[in-house]
């Protein structure tokens, strides 16, 4: 059913896939879906939720290849930013999610999926004396939060390639900053 629903709205978003044509297309009875998810938001919520563990997935991947700390932290972007703009990320994760879902709701799923990896990745930065020594769970919180606003600008965007390029660009010469000289 997740498989179904994951097609439908990456496709179509939320609001335009009737829980009907998920069941019908699943191959499953309306009861299932509210069995097994309550309605179609807890259905959404877990596609939502297989989407965002892929993607922490992916740039999970990227900080565990051996590298510098710094040149983890950007290909870790390159690879996120990337990633908005799938058609699917974009529809699913960064339109429908927040209003499915709600701010709050969807802020904890950012949270729960990324903001551990990103304490992680620049704790090693901060540990192995390339970053700035700060307070690292508060600049993870500040850089999701702006990290998370590029890619709603990605998805929002008329050009999301351009958008994409741009905030690349300011990303890493933000980051940059906080690279400790000498």
């Amino acid at each position: 059913m997740v498989e179904a629903a994951r097609t439908l709205f990456g496709t179509r978003g939320y609001h335009d896939v009737p829980a009907e044509e998920i069941t019908r297309t699943a191959g499953v009875t309306r009861g299932a879906l509210y069995h097994h998810f309550g309605d179609k938001q807890g259905l959404f919520r877990a596609v939502v939720e297989e989407v965002e563990r892929e993607l922490t997935a992916e740039v999970a991947d990227v900080l565990a290849a051996p590298a510098d700390p710094v040149a983890g932290l950007a290909t870790a972007l390159a690879v996120f930013l990337d990633a908005c703009l799938r058609e699917e990320v974009q529809r699913i994760s960064l339109t429908d999610a927040p209003s499915v879902l709600g701010w709050e709701a969807w802020r904890e799923l950012e949270s729960e999926h990324g903001l551990g990896l990103l304490v992680q990745a620049l704790t090693d930065a901060r540990d192995s004396g390339v970053l700035v020594d700060m307070p690292v769970r508060t600049l993870a919180q500040l850089v999701l939060s702006t990290v998370m606003e590029a890619a709603r600008m990605i998805a929002g965007a008329a050009d999301p390639d351009q958008v994409r390029a741009e905030t690349q660009q300011v990303l890493a010469t933000w980051l940059t900053g906080l690279i400790r000289t000498g």
